[in-house]
């Protein structure tokens, strides 16, 4: 392995970074560092988080700036504040040692006035988020056309936030003969796209296989009906006395409600996310980062740039709908050598992507065994024991209290003593699991000895039926499908912004024309009511309960169907009498008969009438 020193880095950086506690190159950086010092050289880094890369590419650019000359030298551009503030820090004490370097961070949520004043005074590196630079371009008050070397850190999320738009206005005020790094955790089309049109001849560089998690980190899923998700959640918070954990939800609203969830049953936890004003981002991820708390309970982008080494879990709340996400959330810990764990928490609809992050990762998830009462009260009690331990004494600052102290406890014996102690601390966890039923995780082989069950004349039941909703779940069908370029993105959507309160969804099945999906069944009622009626692209929507009244599946289908061809006004809908929409009467079945039939049913006796045919029919 090479040094610092001959990978090229100056003498003041490496004082800088080995005050840090750098003292050999990671992989990454024994990579990029020579090649971004040359002129002229692209380079497509594929990196996961947490590998280095932030000096990788940082000690080159401090090195290649002029620091004579008070214009901007080097762009880095990333998706979120909080990653831009963390790269500025990062790179003002790599070069603390550079004299007059100038490092300014250019990010939205803060005033853009301070951000102009710095600009004038002169920078030579800008680290920003593209909607504000391009804010500022717009203004007047930055130009680029100094820049010699652009950085995109993080490239894939910018590309996920939307911001390929603010990204081509950005690089086309930029000299086409920089230098340009692109980092990315993956090599999806996107990335190679961009690769392609803004890097010239560029070299690709990947630290690991491609998509490849981290070798520090041990995979583990619970496979659990929906209802109990959020009891594993607290067993396996529980379970794990000393966690420090990252707690990954898919929505905002999801984030919010278990976050308040682990608050109000007493978890040192809170929730991050982007609905949280600035200031209370920041408070948060101060809290977490200095360990005042436990869990925290956020969004992928939210936690973009939230940068700790030692957290001992990730937590996925269900797996994100972007797979190749998963890498990102467990590159999260096993950090800086140490051991880390991923654990995910899924329903049996779930198992398809299970499958497809083993490929991702080239890896096996171990299927989690469900920590019982016993187990986890065995745990805590363990830590109250370990704490007085480590507890230290201050003799001199309590020797006043001990006369005292003493007195009151002198009648209990050093075992009873011992045992009011632990129980002071352990009664609340053997209360709560007293008289807890047992969570039942779902095996694989449990669920296809289900589905091969045989029947009474010992031969396996065929699926011949409709397709079932998983325990705890309603199958509703919905008049939408991917003609109507409806996908799970957009039910999503639609059910956030039509419903209250937080709605599980389960599996999703999209058709041409129409589509089910699984919701839990305490919200199936709630859903019926919110959508039926409302209008999705011009269409009005239609949610009924899939199989209801012994209906199989076929029929949604040939209901959707028609929905899709042709569909009645509600108005023509809302003024239909409700006679009309009852059964009718039956026919008689003699010709004697006919007479009586139009005396009692007066209703249908006129000519225009349903039954006017017959009746002329039979004069």
């Amino acid at each position: 392995m090479k040094t610092f020193e001959e990978l090229g880095v100056s003498a003041e950086i490496r004082r800088a970074i080995e005050e840090m506690g750098y003292e050999q190159p990671m992989p990454v950086q024994e990579e990029v560092i020579p090649y971004l010092l040359g002129d002229n050289n692209d380079v497509v880094a594929l990196a996961q988080t947490g590998t280095g890369k932030t000096a990788a590419f940082g000690l080159p650019l401090i090195q290649k700036t002029d620091v004579r000359r008070y214009e901007p030298q080097a762009l880095i551009l990333c998706p979120t504040r909080e990653l831009c503030l963390q790269i500025a820090g990062d790179l003002n004490d790599y070069g603390k040692y550079t004299d007059g370097l100038r490092v300014l961070p250019v990010y939205g949520g803060s005033s853009i006035e301070s951000q102009i004043r710095a600009l004038r005074k002169g920078v030579h590196i800008i680290v920003a988020t593209p909607g504000r630079l391009l804010d500022l371009m717009e203004r007047k008050t930055v130009s680029l056309a100094t820049v010699r070397n652009v950085v995109m850190d993080e490239a894939d999320e910018m590309l996920d936030m939307g911001f390929t738009d603010s990204i081509n206005a950005i690089l086309a005020d930029v000299p086409q003969d920089r230098n340009t790094l692109l980092f990315s955790a993956t090599m999806s089309p996107e990335i190679a796209r961009i690769a392609k049109n803004y890097l010239h001849n560029a070299k690709e560089i990947t630290i690991g296989r491609k998509n490849e998690s981290t070798a520090n980190v041990k995979h583990v899923a619970y496979i659990v009906h929906a209802k109990d998700k959020y009891e594993t959640l607290k067993r396996i918070v529980d379970y794990y006395p000393q966690i420090y954990a990252i707690i990954f939800c898919r929505t905002r609203k999801e984030t919010q409600e278990i976050a308040e969830k682990l608050m109000q049953e007493g978890y040192n936890a809170d929730a991050l996310h982007g609905e949280l004003s600035q200031a209370q981002r920041d408070q948060v991820m101060q809290k977490f980062r200095i360990r005042n708390l436990q869990l925290l309970v956020a969004t992928d982008v939210a936690a973009r740039g939230l940068d700790v080494d030692d957290l001992t879990h990730v937590i996925n709340y269900g797996l994100p709908d972007d797979i190749e996400s998963y890498t990102h959330r467990s590159g999260r810990t096993g950090r800086a050598g140490k051991t880390g764990t991923s654990i995910a928490i899924i329903n049996l609809r779930e198992k398809g992507k299970l499958k497809a992050i083993e490929r991702v990762i080239a890896k096996k998830f171990e299927m989690g065994t469900m920590p019982t009462a016993k187990q986890i009260c065995e745990k805590q009690l363990i830590k109250v024991i370990d704490d007085l331990e480590k507890v230290k004494v201050n003799e001199e600052e309590i020797a006043d209290f001990m006369p005292d102290v003493y007195r009151k406890l002198d009648w209990l014996s050093k075992e009873d003593l011992i045992k009011r102690m632990v129980s002071h601390e352990f009664n609340r966890f053997s209360e709560y699991y007293r008289n807890r039923e047992e969570i039942e995780t779902v095996s694989t082989a449990s669920e296809k000895k289900e589905r091969n069950k045989p029947d009474g004349k010992g031969k396996a039941k065929k699926n011949s039926g409709p397709r079932q909703a998983e325990e705890g779940y309603e199958r509703l069908f919905i008049n939408l499908g991917k003609n109507d370029n409806f996908y799970p993105g957009e039910l999503m959507a639609l059910l956030n912004s039509r419903t209250r309160g937080h709605v599980e969804l389960g599996r999703i099945d999209l058709m041409k024309n129409f589509s089910f999906f699984e919701v839990e069944e305490g919200s199936a009622q709630t859903v019926l009511k919110a959508l039926n009626g409302q209008k999705w692209n011009g269409h009005r929507v239609t949610v009924e309960i899939a199989g209801e009244n012994g209906q199989q599946d076929t029929a949604g289908r040939k209901a959707g169907k028609r929905s899709a061809k042709k569909e009645k006004p509600a108005a023509k809908r809302a003024a239909k009498p409700k006679a009309a929409q009852q059964e009718k009467p039956s026919k008689p079945s003699s010709k004697n008969d006919w007479k009586q039939f139009f005396q009692n049913n007066n209703d249908f006796a006129d000519e225009d009438g349903p039954w006017g045919k017959k009746k002329k029919g039979k004069k």
